[in-house]
């Protein structure tokens, strides 16, 4: 029950990067949720292996190139389904991703609010 709250939640918060912020474009809710779906796959298998293989780089910026890699998976996603994801370079990726990594950190926390393990 969850996860399916939270994936519908996140392409929820895919929206809102969309009315937030004019460089990433999402065409409607249903390709939000394949877009929220798709971002949440890269980020479980592709994100940390980027992770490690650029250990060296994120030690020596002290963590900040993770940024880079938040937008790289969130670019990767759009590049992956067209046009009912589009982003806008790789600037947009970066700010688009910087403000879903901010509410997801918002879902996140509401939801551990809602289902407290007892």
């Amino acid at each position: 029950m969850k996860l399916l709250l939270k994936w519908l939640l996140s392409a929820a918060a895919l929206l809102c990067v969309t009315y937030l912020y004019s460089g990433v474009e999402v065409r409607s809710f249903g390709s939000a949720m394949i877009a929220a779906f798709v971002i949440g796959l890269f980020n479980v298998v592709l994100r940390p292996i980027l992770v490690v293989l650029t250990l060296p780089v994120t030690i020596l910026t002290l963590g900040l190139f993770l940024f880079v890699i938040n937008a790289l998976m969130f670019w990767a996603a759009a590049s992956v389904l067209g046009s009912s994801f589009q982003v806008h370079g790789f600037a947009a990726a970066l700010i688009g991703s910087l403000i879903y990594t901010v509410l997801g950190m918002l879902i996140e926390s509401a939801l551990g609010g809602l289902f407290l393990k007892k």
